[in-house]
């Protein structure tokens, strides 16, 4: 009897959670790990569905709202909240499968989840944005779905520091006694217990990790390109808070951001575009559109296919596919946002030698800092404040003996440039870009090291699943 064949896996009908699962079994044979374990790392340990009612002007409205925890490998998990009308069940689960390869890989000690609320930001009144956040969180308490040492949420597309506050209000209103409760949720405002750094910590390490990819010689020489971002062509796709800080941010190490692209268009200009000024715009005008010395492209997808060095979508998931990825002239794609390169997009595109910088580890850089916030809610004391003065002093006492050693004065100048203690924000972008670095010289040393595997990706997702293992193991559950 002749043994039954699987049916050939058509890429391009792939859901997202789907594609998250291809790429898992792709890098799952280089692990190293048993089946069983394999399959209890690759499942959503809990999903939690929830509708309730919210008054909508003179209406009452059934919200759909989900919250899923991927693994409990590692506690509390941990997984921003987005709000869209586009959320559904398998965008969830997608999502919080990510996060839990995400933490592993930059070595954040979280199990990964995901939250999401069906409903429209841009279109719903504040008030009923606050109503649903509230109802939504009381939810999650209910079911013991939220607190610090159970799951952790944070901002994501559609949500900013503003919900997150109302998350820890309702929180510590139902639960007065937790000390530690404000580190039931991160992302907060600075004001109320967040943390420097936070809103553009995505972003930021988006650049670090660029900044650490474009370093190594041979490998940009394989791509055609220099060392280093200066001079580097940039297309960004989305101004929201990843895009605008990645944008403003990677300019500062010399590269030229050359085209921006949003909803409602996409704006080019070859000698470079200033993201502070493109936001301002769109600030004033409610559109990145007629942006003063630049060109208009009214489809806002033509702007990924410009002939660019480093193209970065930082949007939404499925931007790149088997449709637009044989246009795709960029030498290096950064995953800024979740998923947006779909596996028969990644076929085409690998294929033609363009480097993908896999959303897995590029875009960790906003639960990196979620873990900063998180240890210094329970910590209660902010970083930097303890040792900032001593510091300076230690700093001050080291000038006077050189002085006194060589019988020169410094300058004021020199002074300032040395005297400086860490403040928060310095010790956060510092393990930040720490994290980054370290993060990808693993993934490269994985890739190098195994030569069966052929692309980025799954270099980071065999070594993620690596350590997931290995935590297993150290658990104890399997032999």
């Amino acid at each position: 009897m002749s043994e039954k064949k699987s049916p050939k896996l058509d890429l391009k009908e792939l859901s997202f959670s789907q594609s998250v699962s291809y790429y898992f079994d792709k890098a799952a044979p280089h692990t190293k790990a048993p089946n069983g374990l394999l399959e209890q790392i690759k499942a959503c340990n809990s999903i939690y569905k929830m509708n309730f009612p919210v008054k909508f002007g003179d209406e009452i409205r059934v919200i759909e709202a989900y919250r899923v925890q991927h693994s409990h490998h590692r506690m509390p998990t941990k997984g921003g909240i987005r709000y869209s009308l586009q959320v559904d069940q398998d965008e969830v689960m997608a999502l919080a499968a990510l996060m839990t390869y995400k933490c592993a890989i930059v070595d954040v000690p979280f199990g990964g989840a995901k939250g999401g609320i069906k409903i429209s930001p841009r279109n719903t009144p504040p008030e009923v944005i606050e109503a649903v956040t509230r109802r939504y969180t009381t939810e999650l308490i209910k079911k013991n779905f939220i607190g610090p040492g159970l799951d952790v949420p944070a901002p994501d597309y559609g949500t900013g520091e503003k919900e997150m506050a109302i998350i820890m209000d309702t929180y510590m209103t139902m639960k007065p006694g937790d000390v530690d409760g404000y580190a039931c949720v991160t992302g907060k405002p600075v004001s109320q217990n967040g943390i420097h750094g936070r809103t553009e910590a995505t972003g930021r390490g988006v650049v670090y990790a660029l900044n650490q990819v474009c370093s190594y010689a041979d490998d940009m020489k394989k791509i055609g390109l220099t060392t280093g971002l200066a001079g580097k062509r940039v297309v960004i796709q989305g101004l929201g808070n990843v895009g605008y800080h990645t944008a403003n941010i990677i300019t500062q190490y010399g590269a030229k951001v050359i085209a921006i692209s949003e909803s409602d268009g996409a704006i080019y200009n070859d000698k470079g575009l200033d993201p502070v000024a493109v936001l301002k715009h769109r600030q004033e005008t409610k559109s990145i559109l007629n942006f003063p010395g630049a060109k208009n492209f009214k489809k806002n997808m033509d702007a990924l296919e410009i002939e660019c060095d480093i193209l970065i979508p930082a949007a939404l998931e499925k931007q790149i596919t088997e449709v637009n990825a044989p246009k795709i002239r960029a030498k290096i794609i950064a995953e800024a946002a979740n998923g947006p390169v779909t596996p028969a997009a990644a076929e085409i595109l690998n294929k033609k030698g363009v480097m993908i910088i896999p959303d897995i580890y590029i875009n960790a850089g906003g639960v990196t800092v979620s873990y900063f916030e998180w240890l210094k809610n329970l910590s209660h004391v902010n970083f930097g404040r303890m040792q900032k003065r001593f510091e300076e002093k230690s700093q001050r006492n080291m000038i006077d003996l050189v002085e006194e050693l060589t019988g020169q004065k410094a300058s004021k100048e020199q002074i300032h440039r040395v005297i400086h203690g860490a403040d928060e924000i310095d010790l956060v972008n510092s393990g930040l870009e720490d994290t980054m670095i370290k993060a990808y010289h693993e993934i490269r040393e994985f890739h190098k090291s195994t030569r069966s595997i052929q692309d980025l990706r799954t270099a980071a997702f065999a070594l993620s699943i690596s350590k997931i293992k290995d935590a297993y193991y150290a658990m104890g559950i399997f032999p």
